[in-house]
């Protein structure tokens, strides 16, 4: 396949568009033009037929400007035949094999009037025979003229509509040029955005005044670059923040392991000491899964979890017990337990255990779940008293690698969205008189199979 550039193919439609329309001309032109002008040849004839027949026509029906120019334009015969073969004919009768053929003709017709045509020297000749009398003797009226005329026109209608088509043809290059120029402006703008965004050079934005489409199109590419901002600004700080979660616990580790070999013990004893190594293996341990994990479900983005029917108290009562010795002050209370939920167990049980993690950094003594059952699937909350979020932190709160106050690695909550997604539902996060509430809505198996559009 050939490849051809915006231009080009601009330039391609013009010239595709003006031969279609040169072919079309050219093919219906000469079918229709000549039948019309056939036909006003016939009615010239005609007329001319009536006025020798009827001398005071022109007193009752005068000629107008334009049939008078019609009327010149080619010249009409007459002359007159007779029923009876022993009266000769009378005008100026043409030769003999087209007479003989015109008088089979008249002879033939029925009505008063025909039209007919015949061949004659390479060329045709139209032809009106009307039935009269003369000095009461039937006789008809034959009237003919050339094909000239025409012919002529033709031909005339013909260079005057190739220049038409020429001069078209040529206007239609300026709109062309217009088009080329108008399309190519903001899309070398565009590419020069796109080929900035391409080396990581996403700094100046893209505002297109002027046409809506293209308008819309740069308020398209100006969200792009500002998720890209963010999405940067946001893995930087992962990243920096992550050096920090895995630096000290390996710094911990080190020291208490070097600390060990060298015969001191940091800790009263090996046990504590052995358990404060273990303690940070294992902090480590949950911030690299956190991070598979989210990999893990990114991958999954395309496909439909399995889903099962469970009892929102099936997983609620094991989050609860799990939390319960990590803030004995704190008290989480379980409502709706009977409530059944269409989804992945597994899947639900890390959104779940996210949110009460979350919770418990901001709570001061209360953490609620609860399920509740709707016309098309479930409800799962979990509520705390802690302190209220920031307005400015509300709408990022479920992106990944933001990290808000208290926040420790800037995933879990980036893991519950996506999640919630790959159910078909979505998270939602507000401030209540209470503390701050996260509401998560699971359709049920039906909907939540549903396919998923692509973002």
């Amino acid at each position: 396949m050939i490849n051809v550039n915006l231009t080009q193919r601009i330039w391609l439609a013009f010239i595709s568009i003006i031969v279609l329309v040169g072919l079309s001309i050219i093919i219906i032109y000469p079918i229709s033009i000549k039948g019309t002008l056939t036909e006003e040849t016939y009615r010239i004839i005609e007329t001319e037929q009536i006025r020798i027949a009827y001398p005071l026509w022109d007193l009752i029906n005068p000629r107008s400007e334009s049939e008078f120019t019609d009327r010149e334009a080619g010249s009409v015969g007459h002359f007159f035949i007779y029923e009876s073969p022993r009266i000769p004919p009378e005008g100026n009768p043409p030769p003999k094999e087209v007479l003989q053929e015109m008088a089979q003709n008249a002879y033939k017709q029925e009505g008063s009037r025909g039209r007919y045509e015949i061949q004659y020297g390479g060329a045709t000749v139209f032809y009106v025979i009307a039935k009269a009398q003369i000095d009461e003797y039937p006789a008809f009226h034959i009237s003919y003229m050339w094909d000239t005329y025409r012919d002529e026109m033709v031909n005339r209608l013909w260079e005057r509509l190739l220049y038409i088509l020429l001069l078209t043809s040529a206007l239609s290059l300026l709109p062309a040029m217009w088009l080329k120029h108008y399309l190519r402006q903001p899309l070398i703008v565009l590419g020069n955005h796109l080929e900035q965004i391409a080396n990581r050079e996403w700094k100046e934005p893209l505002k297109w005044q002027g046409d809506e489409d293209f308008q819309r199109l740069s308020d398209q590419f100006e969200r792009m670059r500002q998720n890209l901002n963010l999405y940067d600004r946001a893995q930087k700080t992962f990243i920096q923040h992550a050096s920090h979660e895995l630096k000290t616990p390996i710094m911990v580790i080190k020291s208490y392991a070097h600390s060990v070999k060298d015969g001191i013990l940091p800790k009263e004893n090996m046990e504590q000491t052995m358990d404060v190594i273990i303690e940070e293996a294992n902090r480590m341990e949950r911030r690299v899964i956190d991070m598979l994990y989210y990999t893990k479900l990114d991958s999954l983005k395309e496909e439909t979890p399995k889903h099962e029917e469970i009892m929102f108290g099936q997983i609620a009562f094991k989050i609860e017990e799990r939390f319960r010795v990590q803030r004995e002050d704190v008290k989480i209370l379980v409502d709706g337990a009977n409530t059944h939920i269409s989804c992945d167990p597994e899947q639900f049980e890390v959104l779940l255990e996210n949110l009460v993690e979350n919770a418990l950094r901001y709570a001061r003594d209360r953490i609620w779940m609860s399920a509740s059952a709707t016309d098309d699937g479930a409800v799962i909350t979990v509520e705390n008293n802690g302190d209220e979020i920031q307005d400015k932190d509300l709408p990022q709160l479920f992106n990944p690698f933001y990290k808000g106050n208290k926040g420790k690695f800037g995933l879990g909550l980036a893991i519950v969205k996506r999640i919630a997604e790959l159910h078909g539902g979505s998270p939602k996060v507000e401030n209540t008189d209470v503390g701050v509430k996260f509401t998560i809505n699971f359709p049920n198996k039906k909907q939540g199979n549903k396919p998923r559009k692509k973002r």
